[in-house]
């Protein structure tokens, strides 16, 4: 062979090298970055082309795909849009999934490894994908309550069951209709994309798990307790301080009760009336004498801190107990113990730390998804309750249990009474920014000595009631509703 051709074929060689490993690195390399590129039309015509499995309550579809006439062949509805928005999310061309809609995507479009045996048998039959029908823990009577009860108020509603950790109820206000989403005319989605997105009030974002999370105010006093019962240095029965006003220490601030109000004549009072009444003073007091690295530590073993995966990410809750690098001190570990300074909880941490009550001392890990079954109806996936941490023995438990249900009975928790009932409650009013409403919380479980649903509730700078609002006035009834809704099934 001459040198030219000799040349020409090194040339037409290493053509064919370089066509074979780009092919190659197109294929099985960069193959997952281009399906996933929301330019590539082939994807998202595949994939909306598949028929998509429901998300199912108590049987019943709150989001499902129907066949439609064009180029997509299938369109996400949700029977009931807005009630279920918070837990569905949306799925859309354009701006893709939230919610289970994204979480559980993998069992909806049928992807999951655990489907194999399923995709196999439809590349041989030939038949079509199909996604697999995702069943919810939500509860529809107690979901519904939630809702109603809430009205047109801003906030959030969490329930669950304190026994296996399934969540029955969550909603969060202002809502969304995720069918304007999931629609396929893309100018209309855009612009409604765009409004919801500069709505006031958040709609777009689940407040019950994630967004800009919440000070807890007196609900935080059932971990302040809980960190002085475990110590053993208090019992319910214990006398402590609880002046009218306490001088924070290191400070020229003092700290009041609610309203300005006396919690006793006598400066004193038992540690189960302290939290019957929300008494500030003797909890901050409670709070300075305990510690802030033991009400950290505490706070941590109720789940702070701690990142959840329901499958929905859970934006961890916060006790920090260092401020600018330092240590806090004793105003700030006193303001800290009463649910302020930079405490900060999403509703469902609230209602986990009940649930650990409720349920003898025992946190059960909170999940969404019940069960998986594939198109031919065998189950693919079923939930097993599991214990994510015991942050308190069960005399703890038993203690705050009994001085909760005082707090519905006599004191700042009345209206969460269900008749024939006995409930365990917390209320909570928590400060927000200068010259804004105070957030109005509860927290509660039913029965007491057999609890089947604990719930948490927020409304955001007092909801209706505005600077008027306590917990206990405005929020307790909403829980009440829902712990009706689960009882009286």
């Amino acid at each position: 062979m001459n040198v030219p051709l000799r040349r020409v074929a090194m040339v037409m060689l290493a053509m064919f090298l370089v066509l074979m490993v780009s092919s190659t690195w197109i294929q099985f390399v960069t193959a997952p970055q281009l399906n996933a590129d929301p330019r590539n039309v082939r994807t998202l015509y595949r994939e909306f082309g598949t028929n998509r499995g429901p998300i199912l309550v108590a049987g019943e579809p709150v989001a499902e795909s129907v066949p439609v006439e064009d180029a997509y062949g299938y369109q996400r509805v949700y029977p009931q849009g807005e009630l279920y928005a918070a837990v569905t999310g949306y799925y859309s061309v354009i701006y893709g999934r939230t919610g289970i809609e994204r979480y559980a995507n993998e069992y909806l479009n049928g992807s999951s490894n655990s489907l194999w045996w399923n995709r196999l048998q439809n590349l041989i039959s030939g038949v079509d994908p199909q996604g697999s029908a995702v069943e919810l823990t939500i509860d529809p009577a107690a979901q519904q309550a939630a809702w109603d009860a809430l009205g047109d108020q801003r906030g959030a509603v969490v329930a669950l069951n304190p026994k296996t950790g399934e969540i029955l109820a969550m909603v969060s206000k202002p809502s969304f209709d995720p069918n304007t989403l999931a629609s396929h005319a893309i100018s209309e989605v855009k612009a409604t994309y765009q409004a919801l997105n500069a709505a006031e009030g958040a709609p777009l974002i689940n407040k019950t798990i994630a967004g800009n999370l919440y000070p807890p105010g007196s609900t935080f006093k059932l971990v302040t307790a809980a960190t002085a019962l475990e110590a053993g240095t208090v019992t319910p029965e214990t006398e402590i301080p609880a002046p009218d006003q306490l001088q924070l220490p290191l400070s020229s601030s003092t700290l009041n009760n609610f309203g300005g109000a006396s919690c006793s004549p006598t400066q004193a009072m038992t540690l189960a009336d302290a939290l019957r009444i929300s008494c500030n003073t003797a909890f901050a007091q409670l709070g300075i004498d305990v510690g802030a690295p033991a009400l950290g530590a505490q706070a941590d073993a109720f789940g702070f801190g701690e990142k959840l995966s329901i499958p929905m990410p859970v934006t961890p809750s916060s006790f920090p107990i260092e401020i600018d690098g330092k240590p806090l001190d004793g105003a700030q570990t006193a303001l800290s113990a009463i649910g302020q300074l930079d405490v900060r909880v999403t509703p469902l941490q609230v209602a986990l730390v009940s649930a650990a009550i409720a349920n003898d001392g025992k946190l059960m890990t909170p999940y969404l998804i019940k069960q998986v079954r594939t198109p031919d109806l065998s189950v693919a996936f079923s939930a097993d309750p599991s214990v994510l941490s015991t942050p308190i023995d069960t005399q703890t438990a038993h203690d705050l249990r009994d001085m909760m249900i005082g707090v519905v009975q006599s004191g700042t928790g009345t209206s969460a009474q269900i008749s024939g009932v006995q409930v365990a409650g917390k209320s909570g009013t928590a400060e927000t920014v200068k010259g804004a409403a105070p957030h109005a919380w509860f927290t509660a479980f039913a029965p007491a000595n057999d609890p089947q649903v604990v719930v948490a509730v927020i409304l955001e700078n007092g909801g209706d009631a505005g600077s008027e609002a306590t917990g206990g006035r405005v929020a307790a009834p909403i829980a009440r509703a829902v712990m009706e809704a689960v009882i009286n099934k």
